[in-house]
This record gives C-alpha cells, sequence and structure tokens, in this order.
C-alpha cells in the first residue's frame, strides 16, 4: 500500500484525483479483505491466480491480458471464497474486488455472500 501511495505520489504537480487517475494509467491496486498473504484466510481469496475460469472479471490473469493487449483496464475484478478453500465443495461467497480506493459497499438488502449485493464506492 504504501509503495502504490508513493507512485501515486510522484505522479508530479498534480491535484490528489489528478495523480491517482495518471498512475491508474498503468499500475492498479484491488484489495482482498480477509485473505491471507497469498492465498486462504477468512474472506473469498479465488480470483484466477491458482487457474482461474478464463473471463476477465474472475481470473485477474486474463484481465491483465485485457488489459495490455486490448487496452481495457479491469475497474473490478469478482473474487470467490470456497468452502473449506475446496473448489469441489461449492460456493461459500462471492465479493467483488474494487479498484482502489474503492471498496465493496454491501447495498443493504440480499446475502451478504452473493457480490450482486455490493457495489464498488469511495469509503
Amino acid at each position: 500500500m504504501k509503495f502504490y501511495q508513493a507512485v501515486v505520489a510522484a505522479q508530479g504537480r498534480l491535484s490528489a484525483s489528478a495523480a491517482l487517475a495518471r498512475t491508474q494509467e498503468f499500475y492498479r491496486l484491488f484489495l482482498a479483505p480477509g485473505m491471507d498473504h497469498c492465498g486462504g484466510g477468512p474472506g473469498p481469496n479465488q480470483f484466477g491466480q491458482a487457474g482461474g475460469t478464463g473471463d476477465a472479471e474472475h481470473d485477474m490473469v486474463v484481465a491483465l491480458e485485457q488489459w495490455v493487449e486490448k487496452g481495457v483496464a479491469p475497474t473490478r475484478l469478482m473474487a470467490t471464497k470456497f468452502l473449506s478453500d475446496d473448489k469441489a465443495k461449492g460456493v461459500a461467497m462471492t465479493r467483488p474486488l474494487c479498484l482502489f480506493p474503492q471498496i465493496a459497499k454491501y447495498k443493504g438488502s440480499g446475502a451478504v455472500t452473493d457480490a450482486a449485493n455490493f457495489v464498488c464506492a469511495a469509503e
């Protein structure tokens, strides 16, 4: 996080929003709340890093390819938490991973385990 903030700050004499926009042209940060360092943890922790689904919304590698090869930058990723971290056991929850500085906010209705009930918004 400190490195990302340093990159934003290094964009020159720009307003904070302009510096963030310039940084996001080449560097995007998606936080994964509840995920341990490389995987696991109580939160949604699968989004392509261990063999994804092959679509840019659920697979960070495909999202990166789309950005680099086609100029389509990701604005959010969808993360999944499997029961006992085992895909064969089914989905425990899904949650959007939002482009920083946005966070996933619950809309106020529906299951808190379903990403459809969250929106990416400013903190």
